[in-house]
């Protein structure tokens, strides 16, 4: 069986119902996104640790929204990006502390232990 050329036929979808609301990208997508970006900045500086903590909030609020919306929410690669930068920024944030504890138990361990007496002291 051969086609005959031309275009491909696409497929009819139904007619969408006129009550139904058209599809937006959400408004939290973008908050999680600006979020995300701003928590990997400063996770180095510990400071990320608030917005990417609320980017993942924010970002479970707006999972569930668009599951209700039943696909009218759009946004989900904003979400995802947004999601993403926020983990890299708490990565980050994880590393800051780790290295600052490091850095102070081997300054600990330099420093000389109890008091430092003359030599004529008993």
């Amino acid at each position: 069986m051969t086609t005959a050329p031309g275009q491909v036929p696409v497929a009819q979808q139904g007619p969408r119902h006129p009550l139904d609301p058209e599809p937006v990208r959400s408004t939290k997508a973008r908050a999680v996104f600006a979020l995300g970006l701003i928590g990997a900045f400063t996770g180095l500086f510990v400071g990320g640790v608030v917005p990417a903590t609320v980017a993942l909030w924010l970002a479970r609020q707006a999972r569930r929204e668009a599951y209700a919306s039943g696909g009218f929410l759009t946004g989900g690669d904003w979400l995802r990006r947004g999601e993403q930068l926020a983990w890299a920024g708490l990565v980050l944030v994880a590393v800051a502390v780790v290295a600052a504890v490091v850095i102070g138990v081997v300054r600990l361990a330099d420093a000389p232990f109890g008091h430092d007496y003359a030599p004529n002291v008993d």
